[in-house]
């Protein structure tokens, strides 16, 4: 009986492991859905943190592999895929990539939290020149950002 006991109870042990703990993350796009059908970059933006006002530092945004620099307008050969890569050591709350260039201005919001290691690298689409706009809504309830120009080559290739 002891050893038929041992078992039970290590087998309920190891069970408990192998279950994975439940993650929580909201899904902005029920809980904020303005957000994904605004057409225009301040309206997205208003529409997920209520204020369009930002402050331009602590956010290091690359597009079409070209580093943010004032003034600097970027080419991107490929309007298909076009590297977005973007980072920030603020304690954080939220990470927003938005542009205006495709008629839906919101491209993706991580939740993020303070063990998070906030340095991305995605794709977007964007049929025309535009605009890309990173927005850390950092835990200090401040919004910080980055943003950078961008030229999409006609018929896929630069020259």
């Amino acid at each position: 009986m002891q050893r038929r006991q041992f078992l039970n109870i290590t087998l309920g042990a190891l069970a408990l492991a192998v279950v994975p703990a439940s993650v929580k993350a909201e899904d902005f796009r029920t809980s904020k859905p303005a957000v994904w059908s605004a057409h225009k970059m301040d309206d997205a933006i208003k529409a997920m943190y209520g204020t369009t006002t930002t402050i331009e530092k602590g956010v290091k945004l690359s597009a079409a592999n070209v580093a943010f620099d004032a003034g600097t307008m970027a080419t991107a050969a490929n309007g298909g895929a076009i590297p977005v890569d973007f980072s920030t050591k603020i304690e954080a709350k939220t990470i927003a990539v938005f542009q205006d260039s495709n008629p839906e201005s919101a491209v993706c919001v991580y939740e993020v939290n303070k063990y998070s290691v906030n340095n991305y690298s995605i794709k977007i689409k964007m049929a025309n020149p535009g605009t890309i706009k990173v927005i850390v809504e950092g835990t200090d309830g401040k919004l910080y950002s980055a943003t950078q120009k961008l030229n999409v080559a006609k018929g896929g290739c630069e020259g």
